[in-house]
């Protein structure tokens, strides 16, 4: 469980926090940001050596000053659920096939994705030219066959010559 999540729900619940100078603030947590600075509401402030105390409505502690946090058990339990509640709702978006994507998602190299692969668009909509990659010339993008970055001449696609050659990187 990560500490960031841990305070975010611990909000308008108390909690203690110590300081790296030896002060302790007592008071509930009213928000969080990503580098754990703290807004507390209702605060005790304790000094380093105990014998002093302040009564205050509300305190910003930057994060980079607190040495240690203290929550109450309730809220590592409710943390706990919420984290798992969010791994199981991440799982039934991705339908379960696991990676990034699944069907109709990022496409990967061509595959059985939805989108196609290096050569053409897939189903996107025709424009009037060929989108392929043996497309012999034909087409408005040089030869390239569809969305291909593979420069014009290199053997992929454009030949006039009606044979495919097999591409090779220099």
């Amino acid at each position: 469980m990560l500490p960031l999540s841990l305070l975010r729900t611990a909000q308008d619940h108390p909690i203690l926090v110590e300081l790296k100078n030896g002060e302790t603030y007592n008071g509930h947590l009213v928000n969080c940001d990503n580098w754990m600075n703290l807004n507390l509401r209702q605060v005790v402030c304790t000094s380093r050596d105990g014998d002093r105390f302040w009564k205050l409505p509300s305190v910003y502690v930057r994060g980079n000053t607190i040495k240690y946090v203290c929550i109450p058990d309730e809220i590592l339990g409710l943390a706990q659920e919420e984290t798992q509640a969010a791994q199981d709702q991440r799982r039934g978006a991705r339908g379960g096939r696991g990676g990034r994507g699944g069907r109709g998602g990022r496409g990967g190299r061509g595959g059985h994705s939805d989108r196609g692969g290096r050569g053409g668009a897939g189903n996107a909509p025709n424009r009037g030219y060929t989108q392929g990659s043996n497309s012999r010339g034909a087409d408005r993008d040089g030869g390239r066959g569809g969305r291909s970055n593979i420069p014009r001449g290199s053997g992929r696609g454009g030949q006039q010559t009606g044979q495919q050659q097999q591409y090779r990187p220099k």
